[in-house]
């Protein structure tokens, strides 16, 4: 009986929950992330570079099979041993300009929540404190 109370203590403290929130929501934001990357980003960065997609650059490891078409997937089907490190440079692309997205994302947040934490402005001096610099300052005169 023990070892279910454990478990539920566990499952339902705080930390446990934010975490799931967080998984939840950032597989959402993932893929919101992923397609603003493959169609909005990419495209642009395509229109201006040329086609940056590599993902049919690979290497036949073997034979190539008779009557097989001389394409990725083709050559895949077939069951050849074929290094694709055009999908992995795609990838890899797709990876440093999500990246730089998700970090200019932060970079902003960041900079409006230390806009939003600034400090307070110091407190009014009391009115006695007032008065004592005042009197202090007319007894300095001569």
């Amino acid at each position: 009986m023990s070892f279910l109370k454990e478990f539920r203590e566990f499952a339902v403290k705080g930390n446990v929950i934010d975490l799931a929130v967080g998984v939840i929501i950032g597989a959402a934001f993932g893929k919101i992330v992923d397609s603003l990357v493959s169609d909005i980003i990419m495209p642009l960065v395509g229109l201006i570079f040329g086609k940056l997609d590599f993902s049919n650059l690979y290497i036949v490891l073997g034979p190539r099979p008779s009557g097989v078409a001389d394409t990725l997937v083709e050559l895949k089907k077939a069951g050849a041993p074929v290094l694709a490190y055009g999908n992995f440079i795609t990838v890899a692309v797709n990876f440093v300009i999500l990246a730089f997205i998700i970090f200019l994302m932060v970079k902003q947040i960041n900079r409006l929540r230390n806009k939003a934490e600034a400090p307070p402005p110091p407190p009014a001096t009391p009115e006695d404190v007032m008065l004592l610099r005042e009197i202090r300052d007319s007894l300095k005169r001569p």
